[in-house]
């Protein structure tokens, strides 16, 4: 339980840094990020029961990027509120959480 607290956490401060940084992406405050953390990860685990594993972001291919980057850019439909993101933006979000998940991973082993 405490790593799913933390993985979220994580996962929150990474969108918000994502929103400063990149134009295109639009977080509103950290509970905003920490929403959209929780939409994100119920959408990409509903893509991966429906589709299956290897089209995560974890495997690092190419379907698992753009596989990602639909997820963050649907993600602002059920959240109008807290996120905010443009075709461009949900590309350069879903590379850069995708950098800082490489080095700093949000799962605890």
């Amino acid at each position: 339980m405490l790593g799913l607290a933390v993985r979220f956490v994580v996962s929150a401060l990474v969108l918000m840094l994502v929103g400063f940084l990149l134009p295109g992406v639009t977080v509103s405050g950290f509970v905003g990020a920490l929403i959209a953390a929780v939409v994100i990860a119920v959408l990409g685990y509903a893509v991966e029961r429906i589709l299956g594993e290897n089209i995560s972001p974890r495997s690092r291919g190419l379907v698992g990027f753009v596989t990602a980057a639909v997820v963050i850019y649907l993600a602002q439909f059920i959240i109008p509120n807290y996120l905010s993101v443009s075709i461009l933006g949900s590309l350069l979000a879903a590379f850069v959480i995708g950098l800082i998940d490489a080095f700093v991973p949000t799962e605890l082993r």
